[in-house]
């Protein structure tokens, strides 16, 4: 039986239907409390560019996505200035995804894996830990604000449900029982499309990026209808900065940019290792970063200027929009399409993250579907909305988040790239011998775990020491801060100028 099981047909099949998720390789010698077959190096490397340029696709065209574009040509700059802030900040993201994914498109392996390098092979659950962690909690509010687009549409085909709509009369913990029927439905339909396996979730990504485009050209072009090419304004607000005025504002922007996409970045290493070669991936990079983003955020103003003329006030949820359309077909397939791209989204940058932490923590006991499923079981008892009701409680989120995820990501690109020299021991990501290369002490790398306490600690002071001279704005950039301080930090713990051999570690 042990044989049949190791054929290539049966490989096959396996893939074909997504089971296991990433068809590991668990080799002779392999540590069980280290491996299962999620986390295991990939047998076969198969997504080309296009399938890197639909996951960005799918991060990016997203009703949170949306109104973040738009908001950065409402900062009282030029529209000039705001494409060269977004130009840059896009840059930035796409220099550090390219350095982010090689790692794993080398050895095969998702980001908790190869985190124990740096970390240790025990130490890589604390970076697995934080990021799923931090994962959980945004995919339970992006689920929310899905089944908040789904109440609009609801409603408007259906107003005698209103009394339904309100948490004072239909309510609990502070979620009406039209939101409750909403989440419930989009936490079903998430789970299902993840439960089926990795190639039916790169068949939805492939789907999603395109259709929103496809939706947001119809949507333009009907408001262009509307109102004459001539009502298109680049700038949604009034230009409030001049000269070196502006030059603040722009770094926030691109700071703004960054933070936005410091989540999939730093566990981009999880579908990079499926891309057939690192030029795949660095292409599908440049597709899915610059020239995508740049488009859609385009799109999204040009959308944005538009609903002034056209409905009387500027608008900045696609969905909002959408059901302002005298055509019910218009907003049923407007509003799912945003839906279902939000979904799209959440299972990209917040169910597939912990999936594998969560799996990296107790791989025998933890599946890579047992992983997912604790985190969309955790994103409804932290209840979401709750979290996102509060503009406090979000604006902090997000820059705790980036002081979080910054130090992570500086150890990471610090070991592999200067200290590591692009050269690690697969083998050796699965032994938990003392002799082994990454154990360390014990399993775990001090100087990784001193370097993330320390970039962490410093960049969350301006966050919450926000009163401070000076803070408010240097919050903003809290994760450029703990990725530095991560970074320089484990350098000066733990720089060597080649990796030890097996024998001298430990």
């Amino acid at each position: 039986m042990a044989d049949t099981l190791e054929t290539p047909q049966h490989q096959d099949l396996v893939e074909a239907a997504g089971l296991p998720v990433g068809s590991g390789d668990v080799r002779p010698g392999y540590d069980p409390r280290l491996t299962n077959e999620d986390l295991a190096p990939l047998r076969k490397q198969t997504w080309g560019a296009y399938n890197i340029f639909a996951f960005w696709m799918s991060d990016v065209h997203s009703v949170g996505g949306y109104v973040t574009a738009g908001s950065l040509f409402a900062l009282g700059l030029t529209s000039w200035q705001v494409l060269v802030a977004l130009v840059v900040g896009i840059g930035i993201v796409y220099f550090f995804c390219n350095l982010v994914a090689k790692p794993s498109q080398a050895t095969g392996v998702p980001y908790p894996v190869i985190n124990r390098v740096a970390f240790g092979v025990l130490g890589a659950n604390v970076p697995a830990i934080i990021r799923g962690s931090i994962a959980v909690a945004w995919y339970g509010i992006q689920t929310y604000l899905a089944s908040a687009a789904l109440d609009v549409v609801v409603l408007k085909l259906w107003p005698g449900l209103m009394p339904y709509a309100d948490a004072d009369r239909w309510g609990l913990l502070g979620l009406p029982l039209l939101g409750w029927c909403s989440y419930a439905l989009l936490w079903v339909l998430q789970a299902a499309v993840f439960w089926t396996g990795m190639e039916t979730i790169r068949r939805f990504i492939d789907f999603c990026g395109p259709a929103v485009y496809v939706v947001m050209a119809v949507l333009a072009g009907y408001l262009i209808y509307r109102a004459g090419w001539g009502a298109i304004d680049l700038s949604l607000g009034e230009v409030k900065y001049h000269g070196f005025d502006a030059l603040p504002v722009m770094l926030g922007a691109i700071a703004l940019v960054v933070s936005y996409f410091s989540g999939p970045m730093l566990n981009f290493g999880d579908f990079s290792r499926y891309g057939r070669s690192f030029r795949a991936v660095r292409t599908g990079n440049l597709l899915g970063l610059p020239v995508n983003f740049l488009a859609f955020s385009i799109l999204v103003v040009v959308t944005s200027s538009l609903t002034i003329p056209v409905f009387g006030e500027l608008i900045t949820d696609p969905v909002q929009t959408v059901a302002r359309i005298d055509s019910t077909f218009a907003i049923v397939l407007g509003a799912l399409t945003f839906t279902i791209a939000t979904i799209g989204i959440n299972i990209v940058a917040n169910f597939i993250s912990p999936a594998f932490d969560f799996s990296n923590v107790s791989p025998q006991r933890i599946s890579w579907r047992a992983g997912g499923m604790i985190a969309a079981v955790g994103s409804v008892l932290i209840t979401p909305w709750n979290l996102y009701n509060n503009p406090d409680v979000i604006h902090y989120t997000l820059e705790i988040l980036g002081a979080a995820i910054g130090p992570l990501f500086g150890v990471l690109i610090a070991d592999y790239y200067l200290v590591r020299r692009q050269q690690v021991d697969v083998d050796a990501m699965f032994t938990l011998e003392p002799s082994g290369r990454y154990y360390y002490r014990k399993g775990y790398n001090p100087p990784a775990l001193i370097a993330t306490v320390v970039g962490a600690v410093i960049a969350v002071v301006p966050v919450l020491w926000s009163s401070g001279p000076g803070m408010h704005t240097t919050a903003q950039y809290s994760w450029f801060i703990g990725m530095g301080l991560g970074l320089l930090t484990y350098l000066a713990l733990a720089y060597r100028p080649q990796a030890p051999s097996p024998a001298s570690a430990g």
